[in-house]
């Protein structure tokens, strides 16, 4: 009897250990569960670093549309350069620098990068400008003028450009300068300035107006005029990608974004009265000198023979008064015409 109720004894407290490991294992399951939904809370409340993530793309892809030209701006002159012609009453050095601080300006607003190739009253040699801008591959250089003449009556806005994949560049820059001025446009041209000629980025030099003249004097001197100057030349810079060929009218009439291809005059061999520095003094010294020359050799081979000798010396004569016939009608013409400095 007494081993019946041990068994039971042993078999009761093996039972209660049994139920009190069960109820442990399930406390522990519960406060696993606990944790466990404690950590999926967690996780859900991490959810929201997704935007973060999100938002780096978008960083990203702003500073992919970000233009990635640089553009290169060279205020003309500087220093001891002054500009312009002797006795001119506005520098063209201080005009040019307040547009191109002004353009510079704009296109920084616009997230553009700028170079400049001064940013101060400071003379810089147009092979140190024009070097600037090639040490860059991606770039495009844009210089700023105001023009000059003795001729008073000059005026009007003119865009400069040399090599052929400049004129995208030249036709929407003249396009809105020229569109936006007071003063007449005098079209785009190309000519082989240094800093165009040695440019092996597309390379423009804009005339914003003749100082020279009352009237251009008079605006180039009002800060809005400069103002309204730098942001048509950013206009143009912005929109050279939309330049479409007039012939193709169809295309520009469908697009109202789109700037006409621009005709330009060609003064790579033709120069305009108005503007071109007079190439006659050194023609009318080549003539001399080989007037000189043959006046020398026909008397030489004509010493052994007089009546050749007096021959010469007419023919001589009737030269002289032709040539002086022609440097009286060129210095003539010479009045007329500007003596712009060449850059």
């Amino acid at each position: 009897m007494w081993r019946r109720l041990c068994y039971v004894g042993f078999a009761i407290s093996i039972m209660c250990l049994a139920a009190s490991a069960f109820a442990l294992s399930s406390s522990g399951d519960k406060a696993r569960g606990g944790r466990a939904s404690t950590s999926t809370t967690t996780v859900r409340r991490a959810e929201p670093v997704e935007p973060v993530e999100a938002f780096g793309p978008r960083d990203v892809s702003s500073q992919s549309s970000r233009p990635s030209t640089i553009i290169v701006i060279d205020a003309g002159h500087g220093g001891f350069d002054r500009g312009g012609i002797p006795g001119q009453r506005v520098a063209e050095k201080t005009m040019t620098l307040d547009v191109a601080q002004r353009l510079k300006a704009v296109l920084i607003a616009r997230e553009y990068r700028v170079v400049m190739t001064r940013d101060s009253d400071v003379f810089v040699p147009l092979p140190n400008r024009i070097a600037l801008a090639n040490s860059y591959r991606d770039a495009i250089f844009v210089c700023i003028h105001f023009n000059s003449a003795t001729r008073r009556g000059a005026n009007g806005i003119e865009t400069y450009f040399y090599n052929h994949d400049s004129l995208p560049l030249a036709s929407a820059i003249h396009y809105y300068v020229a569109g936006g001025a007071p003063s007449p446009n005098r079209g785009v041209r190309r000519r082989g300035y240094y800093v165009l000629r040695k440019a092996r980025v597309p390379a423009v030099l804009v005339e914003c107006g003749f100082l020279t003249n009352p009237n251009d004097a008079e605006y180039a001197q009002l800060g809005s005029y400069r103002q309204q100057l730098a942001e048509e030349i950013a206009r143009g810079i912005r929109s050279r990608g939309s330049v479409v060929s007039t012939a193709s009218s169809t295309r520009l009439a469908a697009n109202s974004a789109a700037v006409p291809l621009q005709p330009f005059i060609d003064q790579t061999r033709i120069r305009d009265p108005d503007l071109s520095r007079s190439k006659h003094s050194s023609k009318r010294s080549s003539k001399s000198k080989s007037s000189k020359r043959r006046k020398k050799t026909s008397m030489a081979s004509n010493d052994s023979d007089p009546e050749k000798a007096k021959s010469s010396k007419k023919g001589a004569k009737k030269h002289s008064r032709s040539s002086d016939n022609e440097n009286g009608d060129s210095s003539r013409k010479q009045k007329s015409a500007s003596n712009t400095t060449e850059d």
